[in-house]
């Protein structure tokens, strides 16, 4: 059960002015706890509080971030089945789901105290010309100052961890704002910081109204934005972030081509997965399953099969498969746009059906290419199928789409999966898996609609530290 209330975290500090955000059981739909909601005057205060940690953040040793990381690590996992219930309340995720994301919590935090300590430099050879003889020169990475984070509500504590363990990692100051719908995983997450001997102002997570959040994107004392969600606020956040760069992690109509030859239930079985996983709320669901026409039926059939056979219903029970999508509004959206494919002639191979914010896992076939369910971001647990006969055009497939995230391809012949890996225009190919494939060390992220830079806690340190060279010159 979830406490109570939960306070924001002002510069490190709990604080409980209020309890004016409700958050709801996803699958009862009943109020679960109390979070306190930050106003602007509580933001400008963090603001200031982080650009004021700067410069211990920045003097931070390595092994002392290090060890805040790994603390981190080990509380993470004394609370661990906390976090998880935490999660299944909060987003509606089915419980086995919820204890993954978990995991890869830990797997983040802890990636990132191993990338504390490895933050190095590099020595240039300057004398590249007779004009540069007697200087030497050399760079080191360098924090980049406070930083602005806003995270998504479907997976509420690992997209939090991609931007704060980085954070912590660099010496960067931070301010947090999590979904309104899902913010509890954060601010436990929180409350495991405050345990550290982090400086004063380091980290302030403040659940917020969106309106009201103006300055994560706006204030000039902030460095870096780095935002995951939708890509009409995403893009929209980038044009008022003035001249701070920024990191967008957003949407995408992820793809999956079976390729001739493959092992048609080992693809099936990892499909089903990657298509349905946490009712498909993930940016890399499988969305368009593209077969081979030797394999379609075969495919058709044992997929439909699958997917009429998974077990929806309370995200508390250990055998369910199918929960709540974040909410009634999300699923109605999804549920029109089904039926507005099935009325131009898409035809249903599973599902359809809709109580609530429960959508049964629905397959389409036939689905006309204008389609909102085939060229915009379903974002629930809704899949495609077609055939194809040339590979090449089913790569034109895929790229044919405002999105570039990721695409999984089954496939046993080295010379397309090194043809796949040069011409699509996606952040990256994933063979013999599904796209919605993830470690949390990678580089991952997008092109196009999909978004700008690349997570993972290397690359999203990179995000968070400037380059500064040194040079020499021997006068002798």
């Amino acid at each position: 059960m979830l406490r109570e209330s939960y306070p924001y975290f002002l510069a490190n500090i709990p604080l409980s002015p209020n309890q004016d955000l409700p958050v709801h059981d996803k699958y009862s739909g009943e109020v679960a706890t109390r979070v306190s909601l930050a106003d602007s005057k509580a933001i400008d205060q963090a603001i200031t509080a982080a650009a004021a940690a700067s410069g211990p953040m920045r003097k931070l040793p390595a092994h002392k971030r290090q060890t805040i990381l790994y603390h981190c690590v080990r509380r993470f996992e004394e609370r661990f089945e906390e976090l998880a219930e935490a999660l299944c309340i909060e987003a509606g995720k089915p419980i086995r789901d919820a204890r993954g994301e978990v995991t890869r919590l830990i797997d983040t935090f802890r990636i990132a105290g191993e990338e504390a300590v490895r933050i190095g430099g590099e020595v240039i050879p300057m004398d590249i010309s007779p004009r540069a003889e007697g200087y030497t020169g050399m760079w080191k990475r360098v924090p980049i100052g406070p930083c602005s984070f806003i995270s998504p509500f479907n997976f509420p504590l690992n997209l939090a961890a991609h931007k704060i363990a980085p954070a912590l990692a660099a010496g960067c100051p931070f301010i947090l704002k999590p979904a309104s719908l899902t913010p509890v995983g954060a601010l436990i997450i929180g409350e495991v910081l405050a345990e550290t001997e982090l400086p004063q102002g380091a980290f302030s997570i403040l659940p917020c109204r969106r309106d009201g959040a103006d300055l994560f994107t706006t204030d000039e004392r902030l460095k870096l934005l780095s935002f995951t969600g939708s890509p009409e606020v995403g893009w929209e956040l980038k044009s008022r972030a003035g001249k701070k760069p920024v990191v967008l992690e957003l949407g995408g109509n992820a793809a999956c081509i079976v390729d001739e030859g493959s092992d048609i239930d080992d693809a099936v079985s990892r499909i089903v997965f990657g298509a349905y996983y946490q009712s498909g709320q993930s940016c890399i669901s499988v969305q368009r399953i593209m077969v081979h026409e030797t394999h379609y039926a075969e495919v058709r059939e044992k997929l439909t099969t699958a997917v009429n056979e998974l077990t929806h219903g309370d995200p508390k029970d250990e055998n369910t498969f199918i929960g709540p999508m974040i909410s009634e509004k999300e699923a109605i959206r999804l549920h029109d746009w089904i039926i507005e494919a099935e009325e131009a002639g898409a035809i249903l191979l599973a599902g359809g059906k809709r109580n609530g914010a429960m959508l049964r896992a629905t397959l389409l076939e036939n689905v006309p290419s204008n389609s909102n369910v085939n060229c915009q971001e379903a974002f629930g647990p809704v899949a495609i199928l077609s055939s194809f006969s040339d590979f090449n055009a089913a790569l034109d497939e895929v790229n044919n789409s405002d999105f570039g995230l990721q695409t999984g391809i089954f496939t046993r012949d080295i010379h397309k999966i090194q043809k796949a890996w040069d011409e699509l225009e996606v952040g990256g190919v994933v063979i013999g898996d599904v796209p919605s494939w993830r470690v949390d060390h990678m580089p991952y992220g997008g092109v196009k609609d999909s978004g700008l830079g690349r997570e993972g806690v290397r690359y999203a340190i990179e995000d968070m530290t400037e380059l500064r060279l040194l040079a020499v010159r021997d006068p002798n």
